[in-house]
């Protein structure tokens, strides 16, 4: 894995804050001078804010920033702030009035994770905006990765999750990064080499590997994971792009989940990726797709490993570095 992360494609800045209270919090991915966008929903249980607009058929062609938040659908809220922030600083869409920023948004559910069940704010979206730097993101159990926690079948006792980044840079000047919060049901695989990196794990501490515990026909016991769920994330280049090739894209990115997230897009998970365009290189042309197609999905993948390889232990839910 090398030192991409998603503020390496030009034209994205990326701010986390993080709450004191309890293991939560939001990021803002903010493209001060716009970008072209896509969305593509996989899982059955999403919360999200204005992903209508990205449909290639729909007027508006550039977003703004994409608010990525724990919370559950209370952490929505925390756009309301990233649109504060950019408006003041006279970014958005220019009308008579003043500009108005575009900011999609998706959530994943936290609430369980340590004492209370506070969400993430518009004032904490606002600070998230305001934080938002060009410098390396930082990764782990921070901003929407905060809360997050993975292997919840019930086979075993879930493990901490977190938001990681990762991409590629080739040597034309073509940037693929991604960005994603790890909140999934299953498991976490290296695609690489089919190893479990975190997941359920037993009482000794050793993988359960829920996979292969249904595949030979058990039943999980009481199930912890139930709606409480969701991997979501943002995926950037810095070509140039139209809306149904990021729409495409953003379904691409998925695949890259579906490796390293075993079993991924269940009926509990509201699996959701954003793709965005800064436009700040060439036009992509079709004997390129390939690579950015094969570029994409390996970023999410590297990214959710990533995430789960920085996050720290919390709240009763152990990281994968203290194994």
């Amino acid at each position: 894995m090398n030192d991409v992360t998603l503020t390496s494609v030009g034209g994205l800045l990326v701010g986390h804050q993080t709450r004191d209270e309890r293991p939560t919090g939001c990021t803002a991915i903010v493209a001060p001078d716009g970008a072209t966008a896509g969305v593509a929903v996989r899982g059955a249980a999403p919360g999200t804010r204005e992903i209508a607009l990205l449909d290639p058929a729909s007027m508006v062609q550039k977003i703004h920033a994409i608010t990525l938040s724990g919370g559950s659908a209370f952490g929505l809220a925390s756009a309301d702030g990233v649109v504060r922030r950019l408006r003041e600083t006279g970014v958005g869409f220019e009308i008579p009035g003043g500009p108005v920023p575009i900011v999609p948004a998706a959530i994943l559910f936290d609430l369980n994770v340590g004492e209370g069940a506070t969400a993430p704010t518009a004032e904490d979206g606002y600070a998230a905006a305001g934080a938002a730097s060009d410098a390396p993101v930082e990764q782990g159990s921070v901003g929407a990765g905060a809360g997050a926690t993975i292997g919840k079948l019930g086979f075993g006792r879930p493990m901490k999750g977190g938001i990681g980044s990762a991409g590629y840079r080739f040597e034309d000047g073509t940037v693929v990064a991604a960005l994603v919060a790890t909140n999934g049901l299953g498991d976490i695989r290296d695609p690489r080499s089919g190893e479990i990196v975190a997941g359920a794990i037993d009482e000794h501490g050793n993988f359960v590997d829920t996979e292969a515990r249904f595949l030979a026909g058990d039943q999980p016991g009481d199930a912890s994971g139930e709606g409480q769920n969701t991997t979501i994330g943002v995926v950037a280049t810095n070509r140039t792009l139209d809306k149904v090739q990021c729409h495409r894209l953003a379904g691409i990115a998925h695949d890259g989940l579906a490796r390293a997230v075993v079993p991924a897009h269940t009926r509990f998970d509201g699996d959701t990726f954003f793709f965005l365009a800064t436009n700040k290189g060439a036009a992509v042309d079709d004997d390129e797709f390939g690579r950015i197609d094969t570029a994409v999905a390996a970023a999410v993948s590297d990214a959710i490993l990533s995430a789960v390889r920085h996050a720290t232990s919390v709240a009763g839910y152990t990281a994968a570095r203290d194994l």
